[in-house]
């Protein structure tokens, strides 16, 4: 089955990056152009944190217990997922693209996967887990191309 016909939408996420791409042409010869572009400023978590984990008393006296610090920088990730669903809902319901590939490292591809709304999660033709959110287009439509070319 032809997985990157023309049209077909390329998500290509990470926690922190995603580039929103149209194939304009066939899965022979992939050309991929940007439709959109979504950033999130997420500094480390070492950055994010205000102060050092709080601690709880305990039961006994003089008995107290270390508490998790949230892990701001990984909650900022699941957020962005949300924000990425929520734009490929709206952009489905436009009826901007009736397939999708998504593009992301497992992490972020299970995060992604488990907030997209039905509508979209029925579009979705492929999943490919890789980091590809730095590379240059020629680059992904290259590794798109080897990865889904018909057997």
């Amino acid at each position: 089955m032809a997985i990157l016909t023309n049209g077909t939408w390329v998500l290509v996420a990470d926690g922190e990056k995603a580039l929103f791409l149209r194939n304009d042409v066939d899965e022979q010869d992939p050309d991929l152009n940007v439709v959109r572009i979504e950033t999130q400023e997420n500094p480390s978590d070492r950055e994010q944190s205000a102060n050092r984990p709080g601690r709880m008393a305990d039961g006994g006296p003089g008995q107290k217990s270390a508490l998790d610090d949230t892990d701001w920088h990984e909650l900022a990730k699941e957020r962005f997922a949300d924000e990425l669903a929520e734009i490929l809902y709206k952009q489905a319901h436009k009826g901007k693209f009736d397939r999708i590939v998504l593009v992301a490292p497992p992490a972020t591809l299970g995060e992604l996967r488990s907030k997209l709304h039905k509508e979209v999660a029925d579009k979705v033709v492929a999943e490919l887990d890789k980091t590809l959110t730095n590379h240059p287009l020629d680059k992904i439509e290259k590794l798109l191309r080897d990865e889904f070319a018909p057997a």
